[in-house]
């Protein structure tokens, strides 16, 4: 190996280490600037070169991240998210109504939209709903987190990994959702049922419920037309439009308005994750360019990867060692060179979307739904959210696995 090869490895290692982390010890660095910070090393050893780097970072990705960030702000600016939220918790009239209600407007919402973001709304409703009415949180806490991933699942737009794989792969928007939604819908029931067992003492106490949702001040003109976008976005997903395209131009029309001032907006647009993306492509070409040898793509094939259910174990144990996002850059270099390529990315893309679920640690919208409740006085503990989600990730990794092996 070459002195840039092994610079390359102690990059690309020391880059993962600190992105699963979450912050270098001594150091001020989020994951945003832990990724920037390997890519400029990578630009800086001569990995890859300037030119190299600027074509690594995929714009398409990019685009879509942002532009459905900007749909997503408007939607929760003009107040439509709580209003709908609050619709629908105030006609669940019994616990268990109220976990279905909770899980379903979650899942969906999260499967169209940006799931972090659904979470960001979703949790503070669920806190407000369960203090009025006086029953445990945490169960519904635990839904609205798992639900979330669970019907993000089933779209390309419904989180930032789909979106990368979505990206990659090529696979259109009506293909990913032809066969992935089963398995969010799947996932979903395995929310309420499995919650519903693990937190039978909170469903076992009858009661009627008349809950009020606070829902804030809405723009009843602005709530139409973001529906409207929305409505008009998800039709353009499903005629085969190029997602990137269809969200930029979404967004954009969404920032000509006279009732919302532009940087409402940007404040809710997350943009260290781009960063982060940004980072992480560079990072990856540079260790692909010095690193990547027929060798260890051949090395890739004898652990075989191209069994669907070696591939789903293997991705889901890197997305809880390192987080989806990177796990899915990291298996990048790999897929294009399997039997069947286009498979392996929709296992990918479930795989490491439903072991988020595994833990609390295990994905972004987990940590959201965590903090928005401490931030409310509530907690939502490790082990209260592990006693669904080992039961749930290996339930529904098992069945994502078997439905993608016999149907694709």
């Amino acid at each position: 190996m070459t002195w840039t090869g092994a610079g390359a490895l102690f990059i690309l290692v020391l880059t993962y280490a600190g992105v699963a982390v979450g912050r270098i010890p001594g150091l001020r660095l989020d994951r945003a600037g832990i990724a920037l910070l390997g890519g400029a090393a990578m630009i800086a050893i001569g990995a890859i070169g300037m030119e190299d780097a600027y074509r690594s970072i995929n714009f398409d990705t990019i685009t879509l991240l942002l532009g459905m960030m900007i749909v997503v702000a408007h939607l929760k600016v003009s107040g439509a998210f709580r209003a709908l939220g609050g619709f629908a918790i105030e006609h669940a009239h019994a616990p268990f109504m109220l976990l279905i209600m909770v899980t379903v407007l979650t899942g969906v919402l999260s499967a169209f939209l940006v799931n972090d973001a659904i979470c960001l709304v979703m949790a503070p409703i669920v806190v407000h709903v369960t203090r009025v009415i006086r029953r445990n949180p945490v169960p519904y806490l635990i839904a609205t987190c798992t639900a979330s991933n669970c019907g993000s699942v089933a779209t390309i737009t419904g989180n930032p990994q789909n979106m990368v794989i979505g990206a990659l792969s090529g696979i259109s928007y009506p293909a990913f959702a032809a066969a992935l939604a089963p398995v969010a819908l799947f996932g979903l029931l395995a929310v309420i049922v499995i919650i519903r067992i693990v937190y039978r003492a909170e469903f076992s106490r009858p009661a009627e419920l008349s809950p009020e949702v606070y829902r804030g001040r809405m723009l009843p003109g602005q709530v139409l037309k973001a529906t409207i976008v929305c409505v008009a976005l998800a039709i353009a997903f499903f005629a085969g439009a190029p997602v990137a395209k269809a969200a930029l131009i979404a967004g954009a029309f969404l920032l000509v308005t006279r009732a919302i001032k532009p940087h409402r907006i940007y404040r809710e647009i997350d943009g260290p994750l781009l960063f982060m993306f940004a980072g992480l492509f560079v990072v990856v070409a540079g260790a692909e360019k010095t690193l990547l040898t027929p060798d260890m793509i051949a090395w890739a094939k004898t652990i075989g990867l191209d069994d669907v259910w070696r591939l789903s174990g293997f991705t889901a144990v890197l997305s809880n060692i390192m987080s989806n996002v990177p796990a899915v850059l990291a298996l990048r270099p790999f897929i294009p060179g399997l039997e069947n390529p286009e498979r392996a990315w929709l296992v990918v893309a479930m795989s490491s979307t439903l072991a988020g679920n595994f833990t609390l640690l295990g994905s972004v919208a987990n940590l959201i739904v965590a903090e928005q409740a401490r931030v409310a006085g509530k907690e939502l503990s490790f082990m209260a959210f592990f006693k669904v989600g080992l039961p749930l990730t290996l339930l529904t990794l098992l069945a994502g696995t078997a439905w993608l092996a016999f149907t694709s």
